[in-house]
């Protein structure tokens, strides 16, 4: 009997973690030049960003979402821009602090971008372009990027 009353306690001790929800957070598409752009064949040049933020909703759970921002122009005549925010909403327990950082910056966005991806090509069609598809994203070399400039500067201050 006494092993019985000792299994929830290890259970809860057990590290885990679990997708409660993935959402678009928000989505934005602007046109600004249209009609006319649709006239124009010149090929357009395609800019990315993406950033990423998370904040704990409660003990252990925790909303992460990444912002993938697409812009097309011909010269100085924007074609489209696109922003999609999609978010998720992770149960992350008993985890090491260095190990819940790591799982809020790597696996959640991992998780993520493979549903912005598909927003920001959605979106990019349904405005009449050609589908964008954005290239697999290595967000180990991000976070190892974001640590070593925070290191760089607290080392300043």
């Amino acid at each position: 009997m006494a092993q019985e009353d000792n299994a929830p306690a290890e259970q809860q001790a057990q590290p885990g973690f679990s997708i409660e929800k993935i959402y678009v957070k928000d989505a934005s598409l602007e046109i600004p030049n249209a009609p006319q752009i649709f006239t124009d064949r010149t090929q357009p040049q395609v800019g990315i960003e993406l950033s990423n933020r998370a904040q704990g909703l409660d003990d252990g759970v925790y909303e992460v979402a990444i912002k993938v921002t697409v812009t097309s122009k011909i010269a100085d005549k924007t074609l489209f821009l696109v922003e999609v925010e999609q978010a998720g909403i992770f149960q992350i327990r008993n985890v090491p602090d260095d190990n819940l950082d790591m799982i809020i910056g790597i696996t959640c966005p991992n998780i993520l971008f493979p549903y912005a991806r598909e927003a920001v090509s959605d979106l990019v069609v349904r405005a009449g372009f050609m589908p964008v598809l954005l290239n697999p994203i290595n967000f180990e070399a991000l976070y190892a990027q974001q640590k070593q400039q925070q290191a760089e500067a607290e080392a300043k201050h």
